[in-house]
């Protein structure tokens, strides 16, 4: 029998992660309330007072959002990821489905945009996971990796007490270890 491993969610990356969604709704309130100030500016498409109350709009509703989650998660009891032998049970993010069973895995694939590593979850049926959501936001934030990435599943370590070369090791070892079994 495996031993269950559990990586608890990182307080002081969710209070990082909430300081910085205030700071960017700070800037979206005012970018909205100053989109006029921009219309000497030297970027053609900032002189347009519509494009930057619309940005404006997007920081605030975006990382209003990303506030939220991070607040809510703050005073999350759950555990942030567990790996045991039925699979990887994700509660790190905003589109997290619970248990993802290693059978159903059929790779493990790291990437990264900008500074942001993941972890992408290929599974043989995504809308099993998908389904899994029962609608609303994190069903379309899962439509939207699904697009993007080809699949609806992905796992970074940005809320976990964990660094992040070190679960994609663990990761795909676990997979490796119990892909076949069962």
């Amino acid at each position: 029998m495996q031993e269950k491993i559990e990586i608890p969610l990182s307080k002081n990356k969710l209070l990082l992660g909430i300081g910085g969604s205030i700071l960017f709704v700070i800037l979206g309130v005012w970018l909205f309330t100053n989109a006029e100030s921009f219309q000497e500016h030297s970027f053609r498409i900032l002189r347009n007072p519509m494009v930057v109350k619309g940005v404006g709009i997007l920081s605030i509703l975006f990382f209003g959002a990303t506030g939220i989650f991070g607040f809510k998660k703050l005073f999350d009891k759950k555990v942030g990821l567990t790996i045991d032998s039925n699979g990887i049970t994700d509660n790190s993010n905003a589109s997290s489905v619970g248990l993802i069973e290693w059978n159903d895995i059929t790779d493990i694939i790291t990437k990264q945009v900008m500074s942001s590593k993941f972890l992408l979850i290929n599974v043989t049926n995504p809308e099993k996971y998908i389904e899994k959501a029962k609608g609303g936001m994190k069903a379309k934030l899962m439509r939207s990796n699904m697009k993007m990435y080809g699949t609806p599943l992905s796992i970074t370590s940005n809320t976990l007490k964990y660094d992040f070369g070190k679960l994609e090791q663990l990761i795909q070892t676990e997979f490796e270890r119990n892909k076949n079994v069962g």
